[in-house]
């Protein structure tokens, strides 16, 4: 099993033990409901609690903010760890489309972040799919670092 970990908390994000899709190559979209659970609420509450992810507020500016920040330090890790300049320029341009989603359907979205609370770390959205009912997080590729368990 592999066990996903925020680039600049280490935090225990995710891991691919509950279904993972790559969305537009920049975002991981994490089903939360396991084959067990009967409810969406019940599943989110098991999510959590099982990564430590811990809610936190924020208005659209404040988030805005927050995710700049984020992506300053997460391409400061690709340069660092040896990432070519076009994978660095294909997260950049990736990240700042999926912002414009995110910024477009902001009140859609609860915040998490990992257990250490850190406002440098990766900031987890919680959303429901277009049925209303089915719950999954999204997180940033590139923000991750996966570990085999």
């Amino acid at each position: 099993m592999l066990l996903y970990s925020d680039i600049i908390t280490g935090d225990h994000i995710v891991s691919d033990g509950f279904p993972m899709q790559l969305v537009d190559d920049v975002v991981f979209q994490v089903g939360c409901m396991s084959d067990e659970d009967e409810d969406g609420d019940g599943a989110v509450d098991s999510f959590v609690h099982h990564f430590r992810l811990q809610p936190v507020t924020f208005d659209k500016s404040g988030y805005q903010s927050q995710l700049s920040g984020y992506m300053k330090a997460v391409k400061l890790y690709l340069t660092a760890s040896g990432a070519g300049a076009h994978e660095v320029t294909a997260f950049e341009k990736g990240a700042s489309a999926y912002a414009k989603k995110i910024s477009a359907n902001f009140g859609s979205y609860e915040f998490y972040t990992g257990a250490s609370r850190s406002p440098d770390g990766m900031v987890g959205l919680l959303s429901h799919h277009s049925d209303g009912v089915t719950p999954y997080f999204t997180f940033w590729k590139h923000g991750l670092r996966a570990e085999q368990v």
